[in-house]
């Protein structure tokens, strides 16, 4: 199949491909309950999720000491990895990859997590081997720093005008914004509908296959 606008697409990982959503955002609450600090809401966790540790924690548990926060990543550390091995998937994620590799897509990872915890999904997940690139916010400069999307691009040799970010936050969004990439965003994960047609992006879906039929016909 001829690609019609794109030869490298990147992904988000956590709330495009994992579907860890709940997860993270009940590590941070625990995180912060097992300090004494106050607990952020669900929107309040869920809207960091994409970013740094660092600076997911520094938005949603704001103006407290700043000495807090290494141990407030320790704790979150702590929770997540006693849940992360049983996290799944989204429905239809793996054979979406598989359909796009045998196209001849590039394709990418860029994700707020730490380079081993990016490393323990893949190797858990089974997905390693469908990615030529991967970009994480340890590496490099956190979303919606264009920095993720430039190094990849760098890397494999792409043209920033036929690369497209998928992913789940307006975090991703404003990545591909400030890269000068597109965008395309996904309903099912951490940040609102509302929020992320605020940035219009090119095409929104509300399920793995959708987002996997619309590749197909347009990417």
């Amino acid at each position: 199949m001829a690609r019609k606008q794109f030869d490298f697409i990147v992904f988000d990982w956590d709330g495009t491909l994992m579907d860890s959503t709940a997860t993270i955002v009940h590590c941070i609450q625990a995180a912060a309950r097992d300090l004494g600090l106050p607990v952020p809401d669900e929107r309040a966790a869920a809207h960091v999720i994409g970013l740094s540790l660092q600076s997911a924690m520094e938005v949603a548990i704001p103006g407290v000491d700043p000495k807090y926060y290494p141990r407030i990543i320790e704790r979150y550390r702590y929770h997540y990895l006693n849940q992360d091995g049983g996290l799944t998937l989204f429905d239809g994620v793996t054979e979406m990859l598989d359909d796009l590799v045998q196209q001849g897509y590039l394709l990418g990872v860029a994700t707020g997590k730490s380079r081993v915890g990016l490393d323990r999904a893949l190797k858990t997940s089974g997905l390693a081997s469908r990615f030529d690139a991967t970009r994480c916010a340890d590496q490099t400069f956190s979303k919606p720093h264009p920095a993720m999307l430039q190094e990849l691009t760098q890397e494999l040799g792409q043209d920033m005008q036929r690369t497209v970010m998928i992913g789940d936050t307006t975090h991703d969004l404003l990545l591909a914004q400030n890269a000068g990439a597109a965008g395309i965003a996904v309903h099912y994960g951490a940040h609102t509908p509302d929020d992320l047609q605020a940035l219009n992006p090119l095409f929104a879906a509300n399920s793995v296959p959708e987002l996997h039929a619309w590749l197909n016909e347009n990417a």
